[in-house]
């Protein structure tokens, strides 16, 4: 049974500084110390956005997200891979690479986000033959009968691949645990967003980020637990209550924004009630049942079950940019901020299409690009600022 996160009580003060050891450690350090724990034990990274964790965690192996370098790292060898002009993520991870910051992993799940991402699962094959290496593909077709037979097919090939590193087959009872257990953490990430949508002031974006972060290197249990308490501490814990402007925060989905912006932007006076950061953690919008096929349940969820982004294809063009007018709706936000990393093809292509539904909808926005290193925070907070000020004069609220 997992046990409290921290060995001085579940405050939220104890909680987040977990969470932001764990965000600064670019060793992994507690990944590393889980593998040698057991001779058999392997860990599995994976980048963003989605991969099923749950086969993973069937296994017996860790999932661990690797999201980059962040702010953190100084990119030396990873540049001479890559070209300047595409976004920084697979830069700094390359780097994270030959650092060997990345040596104890087993194996590398790369999500269809971009062409970039595809690449860099080639280049992981080259550079590291002996780790396990897969492009992981998603359907575009949202038929059952077409894009879910293929996407089960794919998650037969993963399932399959996973349990030949670990030497015997991966049952189906295993995966409904597995599909369990992420259940339930999921459940838990969707009420602290539901409580930050309430009670932004209580929840400051950059702590929730935070604890999403700590999902992508801590046992899930692990991270079940520290959820639970910080939603028990930070309900009891009054704190100041500004009078903010409530947005949604979006185009965040890869390659992860420096902690500093996010908290630039609640400096500028804005509570981020919802977001794209760490979809992983959150894809699946209700729980995957858990009877009958364990795979095919999967692949069901994520056909008709999964938040919306422009890494996915959205079979219904009626449909595109809806998911941003209902978050508005959903969380009583009062404007849209775009943050689009440099590069990323996605966003940048999707956010004049989002943009115009937004206009429809006379719901106020804003556009920035940053990357993950960005260093110079004064013109974002400005820029946030004066948005915020702006719907505060001129929406009559």
């Amino acid at each position: 049974m997992a046990t409290s996160v921290n060995g001085s009580g579940s405050t939220v003060s104890a909680i987040v500084g977990r969470a932001q050891a764990l965000f600064d450690d670019l060793s992994f350090t507690t990944a590393r110390a889980w593998k040698a724990a057991s001779p058999d034990r392997k860990v599995i990274g994976y980048l963003p956005i989605y991969v099923p964790r749950e086969l993973i965690h069937a296994a017996g192996m860790l999932p661990l997200g690797i999201v980059g370098g962040g702010d953190q790292l100084e990119v030396i060898h990873g540049d001479a891979y890559y070209q300047s002009y595409i976004c920084r993520i697979p830069r700094s991870t390359i780097e994270l690479g030959v650092t060997g910051r990345l040596d104890f992993v087993d194996g590398m799940l790369f999500p269809s986000i971009c062409d970039v991402i595809r690449n860099l699962s080639g280049m992981w094959k080259m550079m590291f033959p002996k780790v396990y290496v897969r492009y992981f593909d998603v359907p575009q077709n949202y038929k059952d009968e077409i894009g879910g037979n293929y996407y089960t097919q794919e998650l037969v090939e993963l399932r399959d691949a996973l349990a030949e590193l670990r030497g015997k087959p991966v049952t189906d009872d295993e995966l409904r645990h597995s599909i369990t257990v992420y259940n339930e953490n999921r459940r838990l990430v969707r009420d602290l967003y539901a409580f930050r949508a309430q009670k932004p002031w209580q929840t400051p974006a950059s702590e929730v980020y935070l604890l999403m972060r700590a999902g992508l290197v801590l046992p899930v249990e692990e991270h079940t637990v520290m959820l639970r308490e910080y939603l028990a501490a930070v309900a009891k814990e009054e704190r100041p209550r500004r009078d903010n402007c409530r947005v949604v925060l979006t185009g965040v989905f890869c390659e992860q924004p420096p902690l500093n912006l996010i908290k630039s932007l609640e400096l500028a006076g804005c509570y981020v009630v919802d977001d794209d950061l760490q979809l992983v953690t959150r894809w699946l919008t209700s729980d995957c049942p858990i009877e009958g096929d364990p795979l095919k349940n999967l692949a069901l969820a994520f056909l008709h079950h999964s938040e919306s982004t422009a890494a996915k294809y959205e079979p219904n063009l009626a449909e595109k940019g809806q998911h941003l007018v209902r978050a508005v709706k959903r969380t009583d936000a009062e404007g849209v901020i775009f943050a689009c990393p440099s590069f990323c093809d996605p966003a940048l292509l999707d956010r004049p299409m989002l943009q115009h539904v937004l206009k429809d909808a006379n719901i106020p926005f804003i556009a920035f690009k940053y990357a993950e290193n960005s260093g110079q925070m004064q013109p974002i907070r400005e820029q946030a600022g004066t948005f915020a000020d702006s719907i505060k004069l001129w929406s009559g609220t």
